[in-house]
């Protein structure tokens, strides 16, 4: 008989030990679906230790070693994962949309010894893989082989919760990307925390789970349900038809919609705004900032007691929510800390910034990072003791609500004046006919920096420059007023919806 639970489990906790014990009591409940594929939990947490022996005895992979992932959204995903922190091999996960350089540059950097792929990624990989990889493991056929010979038996690989179960990578809009590494206490314990704040994760509780997988907040919003004994179904790709009928029939209680998803469904078919999410106990927003404008939208579309809006950091996972009573009385706002997170907003000189004043945020809590993977020096440069220095620009009210003014990096010095690019996108985001913008600073010989300001304008509107001037003009003072505007048929973002400024700021005007 296969013993029930994991050596030390009454010790320390890892990201599978949830799914552990949810199959235990509900063994034969379905926990994951894709594409009409389904795994009970007992299914799950069998995989999940094959896995764990595939990486000892048949990869040869030992505590301390790395992998790597490189795939879509899919069934196998969560297993690997899993199964492979399990066996101490922290997992660096790579975008399946990546471009050969940087998946070369990802595997070496993070000295994955193994690459698990995609079918239709096998050629990539094959090109791409450093000296390090040792194998790539194509996901179906071939790895269904190499599970079947492998052991269901509970691996004892002398895993702690301090050890790092991920590292997935930032963006690197600021440089070359960091491989942020995730401890199993980290993750376990936002877990918890996102029970606590938003009460939708219960073994009765069904979640919807759209955004990539190989992000920290993508993992995260498919691991949750099923720590706590729920279900989810695991979006292959964004499809907002889809998405909005996946939620009606399935009754779900949880989805993480970004605010492109957003945009999409307002932008949408009727059809798609049909569907009955009357089940939804938590639409959660995350990522990147919701405007003020579109939080109206929502809660006509979805209702006034379902949308929390998030902030966070890969680094320092969930720091604030915004409850749903507060959306419409707390203006701009990502609301207050989670159980166990403490910010504080500092001026230049490190002390602490008064009420209502900008300044740079920090972040202390037990979810946050446990370092920059190869990066020792960017480590101790984001670091000040137990804080997080975020490069966020922020204040917090009298209530202690958070409000996030800007990215640093993003503030634009135009004339000697310091704009925020957030209070002109809220204003041009007001306007009927404006759907999406982004505003960023362009060097310029006379000003230092100019504002610029691109715009996607709604189906079958139409915007000058001179209507635009006019609208800011009125509302901004003269220096926040942008010199050019852009009309484009859609940002440039990566797969979790952050606008790309940088690609902005490069582009020739």
């Amino acid at each position: 008989m296969k013993n029930q639970i994991r050596v030390g489990a009454s010790k320390s906790i890892l990201i599978a030990d949830g799914i552990r014990a949810s199959s235990l009591r509900t063994p034969h409940k379905t926990a994951i679906t894709e594409t009409g594929r389904t795994l009970t939990y007992q299914q799950l947490i069998d995989r999940i230790d094959r896995v764990s022996h595939l990486a000892q005895t048949g990869l040869g992979l030992r505590h301390g070693d790395r992998a790597a992932l490189m795939m879509r959204n899919r069934l196998e995903y969560m297993e690997l994962v899993c199964g492979l922190s399990s066996a101490g091999v922290a997992v660096a996960t790579i975008g399946p949309a990546s471009a050969l350089p940087e998946v070369k540059f990802l595997c070496e950097d993070a000295g994955a010894r193994v690459l698990f792929v995609d079918a239709e990624l096998r050629d990539m990989a094959h090109a791409a893989a450093p000296a390090c990889v040792e194998k790539i493991i194509v996901v179906g056929d071939e790895y269904e082989s190499l599970l079947k010979k492998s052991s269901s038996a509970i691996l004892d690989a002398n895993v702690t919760e301090q050890d790092i179960f991920s590292i997935p990578y930032t963006s690197g809009a600021t440089g070359r990307p960091k491989g942020v590494m995730l401890s199993h206490r980290g993750r376990v314990l936002a877990c918890y925390a996102m029970a606590s704040e938003h009460g939708a994760y219960g073994p009765d509780d069904r979640a919807v789970a759209t955004t990539p997988m190989f992000h920290g907040a993508g993992f995260l919003m498919a691991l949750v349900p099923i720590f706590f004994g729920g279900s989810v179904e695991i979006m292959p790709k964004f499809d907002i038809e889809r998405l909005m009928a996946t939620i009606a029939s399935n009754r779900a209680t949880s989805t993480y919609m970004v605010p492109t998803h957003f945009a999409a469904l307002f932008a949408a078919d009727p059809k798609a705004r049909s569907f009955d999410t009357s089940s939804l106990k938590a639409l959660i927003s995350g990522t990147a900032p919701l405007a003020q404008s579109m939080k109206a939208q929502i809660i006509e579309q979805f209702g006034a007691d379902v949308l929390f809006e998030r902030y966070g950091t890969t680094e320092t996972n969930i720091v604030t929510a915004l409850r749903p009573a507060d959306q419409l009385r707390k203006m701009a706002c990502v609301g207050q800390c989670l159980p166990g997170t403490y910010i504080q907003v500092l001026n230049d000189d490190g002390s602490a910034a008064g009420a209502d004043e900008v300044g740079e945020l920090a972040v202390a809590s037990p979810y946050c990072f446990a370092g920059y993977h190869n990066m020792p020096e960017a480590t101790a440069k984001a670091k000040r003791g137990d804080w997080f220095i975020t490069g966020d620009l922020a204040k917090v009210d009298d209530e202690g609500y958070l409000y996030i003014v800007d990215r640093k990096n993003d503030m634009i010095i135009t004339g000697g004046e310091n704009v925020y690019p957030r209070e002109v996108e809220e204003l041009l985001l007001g306007h009927p006919s404006v759907a999406e913008c982004a505003v960023v600073g362009k060097p310029d010989a006379y000003w230092g920096e100019a504002i610029h300001a691109y715009l996607v304008l709604r189906p079958g509107k139409l915007l000058s420059e001179g209507d635009l001037t006019a609208l800011c003009q009125a509302s901004l003072a003269r220096f926040k007023v942008p010199k050019r505007f852009h009309f484009l048929d859609a940002l440039p973002r990566n797969s979790m919806g952050k606008i790309l400024r940088r690609k902005l700021r490069d582009e020739q005007a």
